[in-house]
């Protein structure tokens, strides 16, 4: 397969075009990173909710559209979205996606939590690194994703809202760690099936437990960070 149009989060309507943009945003997995970055907003004492819209509209920018657009020009060989969007196209993707994020990142760190550029220099450099595979694919691994995409955005949600560091936060962030490591664990298995042109029936029933893995820790994730913010909203 040159293209992932059977995934179970691409719509089944619309123009070809449509349904691969909506798939090359990821949307369970990207809403994973959003609902991480509420976890850790919604675990200070008091919430400024002006920084909990200004995060989720960062990660969305920088992660749903940037990363995933880096993610199609950085991997080998056909993309995971096939040839449905140039080169040029994803490369202005990334970049605007990319400076819009960091131009709200900016304008908190300078104004309110300065503590924030560490987490935002951390993020910018895997958001590169992972996604094109920099140093020879160094960082394109299991254990680096669990910390770009599951550890610190729970951090930066937090860090976001207080300035600082907490335990508590760590240990939400470390709980983010492990969801996200289930749900890579079990993605990179559940893509080599899925790319198979005539799967047995075995391979079959493992593609769909995998698919069930997906769903259930996406939308768990997904109703776990709603719920925090609606038992926190006034």
């Amino acid at each position: 397969m040159n293209d992932r149009r059977s995934e179970w989060f691409v719509p089944r309507f619309g123009p070809t075009r449509f349904r691969i943009g909506v798939g090359l945003l990821f949307p369970p997995y990207t809403a994973m990173v959003l609902s991480f970055t509420l976890i850790g907003s919604m675990a200070a004492e008091s919430i400024h909710w002006d920084r909990v819209g200004a995060v989720l509209v960062i990660y969305f920018c920088a992660l749903g559209i940037g990363a995933h657009a880096l993610d199609a020009l950085g991997s080998k060989g056909v993309g995971p979205w096939g040839e449905h969007f140039s080169r040029r196209v994803l490369w202005i993707a990334a970049i605007a996606s990319v400076c819009g994020a960091y131009a709200v990142g900016v304008y908190y760190i300078i104004f309110y939590t300065p503590f924030l550029w560490v987490i935002a220099f951390l993020e910018g450099f895997f958001l590169f690194a992972y996604n094109l595979e920099w140093f020879n694919g160094f960082f394109h691994t299991d254990g680096w994703f669990v910390l770009s995409w599951g550890v610190l955005p729970v951090l930066a949600g937090y860090v976001l809202q207080t300035d600082r560091l907490s335990l508590p936060a760590l240990l939400l962030a470390g709980a983010a760690g492990m969801m996200s490591r289930v749900e890579i664990t079990a993605s990179r298995p559940y893509k080599r099936l899925k790319r198979l042109s005539a799967p047995s029936a075995t391979d079959t029933e493992l593609i769909e437990r995998y698919e069930q893995i997906l769903k259930g820790i996406s939308w768990g994730t997904l109703l776990l960070g709603v719920g925090l913010f609606l038992l926190h909203w006034r």
